[in-house]
């Protein structure tokens, strides 16, 4: 994983010396959390940093950065309320995305996730694909964020908005 991550940070470093041009975008995304963990998680919710580079009119490499957060549910023991807490997440990733139209576009983030919270989460590779629609300021999208850690996946389906600068 140490390999995949060092790879990563190596192309977008090679594409921050090679790249005409480029922008940060950020935003906010909010998804329903799925298989392994959806019983006991209610809400996937993240802000995320990335700064892309044009490779060609229709495509775009880039580096990403984030805070993910599973809201974890309340549990009935016996007559005892009991909350285990949130897990929590730092997302680091390469990024791509594919403009078919001006508009349309499907994008993928690969990376490593650092686990946060409880104290003692293990990370995991993390794999984020989505579609969306975009503009020259403003970008929406749908997509799948998947965390594979030690036992089981922390994965989401969700929505996401993203600001571009």
């Amino acid at each position: 994983m140490k390999k995949l991550l060092l790879s990563a940070i190596a192309v977008c470093a090679f594409g921050i010396t090679s790249a005409q041009e480029g922008g940060f975008k950020a935003g906010v995304n909010v998804g329903m959390p799925m298989g392994d963990i959806k019983d006991g998680y209610s809400l996937a919710i993240g802000v995320d940093v990335a700064y892309m580079w044009s490779i060609s009119d229709e495509f775009q490499v880039g580096a990403t950065v984030g805070y993910s957060t599973y809201m974890a549910k309340e549990y009935d023991f016996m007559g005892v309320k009991i909350k285990p807490d949130n897990a929590a997440f730092l997302p680091i990733a390469a990024t791509g995305q594919y403009a078919f139209t001006e508009n349309i576009f499907v994008g993928a983030d690969l990376g490593y996730a650092l686990g946060m919270a409880p104290s003692g989460m293990d990370g995991g590779m993390l794999y984020q694909p989505k579609v969306g629609y975009q503009t020259e300021t403003f970008e929406v999208y749908a997509g799948y964020k998947g965390i594979s850690i030690t036992g089981g996946t922390f994965s989401s389906i969700g929505v996401g908005f993203n600001y571009k600068f």
